[in-house]
């Protein structure tokens, strides 16, 4: 048997996608030509040729006609652009994957830009909300209260053996619509899908998984329709008990070089979870981790626009959960690591807004553990516009989960004391953002460089046309996730976090600047990905973190051979 890039076995030849060589699909697993057509791993619809139909008892089963995988793709892409509801898109991308796998990525590569807002924020959110009525057949493995004592014997119903990446939620704070309990699912279901599409990962190494201790949205408990356990969120010694069960039967089952990725956990459980296992497990939490990795690129590209250096500049965020404070985190960690300056100093220059106001040392005392690294001395102010009125950030970045909250006095403010004022308004759904592009290039005269976490149209100012940036968490996860699975690491180090910052941020070409744009575009991902994971991977070696000897001489050429292709195989 041979084995596949992190030594995992291949058994059905699919990281050699690229070489067209035969293979028997039944020979493992399909029975005949009727259950072939209902597999979606080697269904090919119309593509299967005139020999394939007769030794694959499929004639008659499909019309005569045959189609190419191109032919196929071109009216898929008809069809989803006569929907004009988004979610009709998404439920239609979602049958796709069930019914033709090949075909499902094939497009979402080849048509990135367009279908990723489909498949991944900010549709994914509405088909969270409405995923008990659009509930069709099960996607991933649904691990609940009634499982304990048992996840593991429930791992093992998973059909796939050889597991290289687990996106996990709990449904507590899914992206900024708050608790969605078991609906949550779509969430590593989308995850997982880029993490084929944009980095490369076997799609049958992937594992969706939602753990549901119940709910405490009151609409979801008295909706009929609901998928999940109808009652209230358990949470303490009976949730922290269930998720070391889990861990461990993780470990258990599919060794220590799974990559388990936290995903929309509630800022309470999603550090403690992070920093107790962080040791012990190969995990990465993207909305403390992923989004601090691409803001922190965004960054270094915008210096290129603005000036300076990390530690020249003053950054005020306004929200201090996850993401704000893991964003801070990874500013600080990379200024210390260029200006040798002790950690310490270099949060001095970073400051944060929550609900009650500045933080500041008066108020550390009643503060989380996460938000005291960030309580410098001040006066207390309760408005984000006193704060920037006083404090003068250069950088303002907003991860407040509250849209509008950039308001005209506030881009105005930031306009006033910088030439070029950068402005990151990352939340989530396009409802939830902090201010619109229209909105930061009209009150800045257009001398804002601006980012957002969901996309944004550009923007025509006074006869010049602005290009947004879309700071995606997709540009980062894929390709750090196929860097840590490629290098067989064993733990996720900060290190390596820095190391896709610093290889997305290099990535952005003049032509890019030209247009305002700090990240380059979608269409170029999958180079990208392999690029941020040569360089993820080659700090895991450095730190001697990896596991897969000997180290590749070309890591990049590497990592391109290691990505599942789409194309269809020819069966004999």
């Amino acid at each position: 048997m041979e084995t596949a890039g992190g030594g995992v076995e291949d058994v059905y030849g699919e990281d050699r996608a690229t070489e067209d060589q035969l293979i028997t699909p039944w020979a493992f697993s399909v029975a005949s030509g009727y259950a072939l057509l209902r597999d979606p791993r080697h269904n090919k619809g119309l593509a299967f040729s005139e020999a394939e139909r007769d030794a694959h008892y499929l004639r008659g089963l499909l019309p005569p006609a045959m189609a190419s995988q191109e032919l196929q793709e071109k009216k898929l892409m008809h069809n989803l652009r006569q929907y004009t509801v988004p979610l009709h898109r998404y439920i239609a991308m979602m049958d796709l994957q069930e019914r033709n796998e090949r075909l499902f990525y094939k497009l979402l590569i080849d048509n990135v830009e367009e279908l990723l807002p489909v498949v991944y924020t900010p549709v994914v959110g509405e088909a969270c909300q409405k995923y008990g009525s659009i509930y069709r057949r099960p996607q991933g493995l649904y691990i609940s209260l009634k499982d304990k004592g048992k996840i593991l014997e429930v791992l093992k119903n998973w059909p796939e053996r050889s597991i290289q990446v687990i996106v996990v939620t709990d449904g507590e704070r899914i992206l900024g619509l708050g608790d969605l309990g078991c609906q949550g699912m779509g969430i590593p279901v989308g995850k997982l899908s880029l993490y084929t599409a944009l980095g490369g990962v076997r799609p049958s190494a992937c594992l969706p998984i939602t753990i549901d201790v119940g709910t405490n949205n009151e609409t979801l408990l008295n909706d009929e329709f609901y998928i999940g356990l109808k009652q209230k969120r358990v949470k303490g010694e009976e949730y922290h008990e269930l998720l070391e069960e889990f861990m461990t039967a993780v470990k258990q089952n599919y060794g220590e070089k799974v990559l388990i990725q936290f995903e929309d956990f509630a800022n309470h459980n999603a550090f403690d979870l992070l920093a107790k296992y962080c040791k012990s497990h190969l995990v990465f939490n993207d909305d403390i981790q992923g989004t601090a990795s691409v803001v922190l690129a965004g960054l270094l590209a915008a210096l290129k626009v603005v000036g300076g250096t990390l530690a020249d500049h003053t950054y005020l965020f306004l929200g201090a959960g996850e993401a704000g404070t893991g964003i801070a985190d990874l500013i600080a960690l990379e200024m210390s690591k260029h200006t040798e300056t002790p950690l310490e100093e270099c949060r001095k220059k970073i400051w944060l807004v929550d609900s009650k106001g500045l933080i500041v040392a008066s108020r550390k005392e009643s503060l989380q553990h996460f938000k005291q690294p960030w309580a410098h001395e001040h006066e207390p102010l309760t408005t984000l516009l006193e704060a920037v009125q006083s404090i003068k950030p250069t950088v303002l970045i907003g991860t407040s989960g509250v849209g509008r909250t950039f308001t005209k006095e506030v881009v105005e403010a930031m306009a006033a004391n910088n030439e070029k004022p950068v402005i990151f308004s990352l939340s989530n759904p396009t409802s939830h953002s902090e201010c619109t592009a229209e909105e930061a290039y009209t009150w800045t005269q257009g001398r804002a460089v601006f980012a957002s976490g969901s996309p944004f149209d550009a923007v025509e100012y006074e006869g010049k046309l602005y290009v947004p940036g879309q700071s995606n968490n997709a540009y980062i996860f894929p390709g750090f996730g196929l860097g840590v699975v490629i290098s067989g690491a064993i733990r996720v180090h900060d290190d390596m976090l820095l190391a896709a910052s610093e290889a997305l941020a290099e990535q952005v070409t003049e032509e890019n600047y030209a247009k305002g744009l700090i990240f380059p575009p979608f269409t170029n991902i999958r180079r990208i990905s392999a690029r941020i994971a040569a360089k993820v991977a080659a700090k895991a070696y450095d730190l001697g973190l990896a596991s897969r000897l000997p180290r590749p001489d070309d890591l990049v050429k590497y990592a391109e051979s290691c990505m599942y292709t789409p194309v269809y195989r020819n069966y004999r």
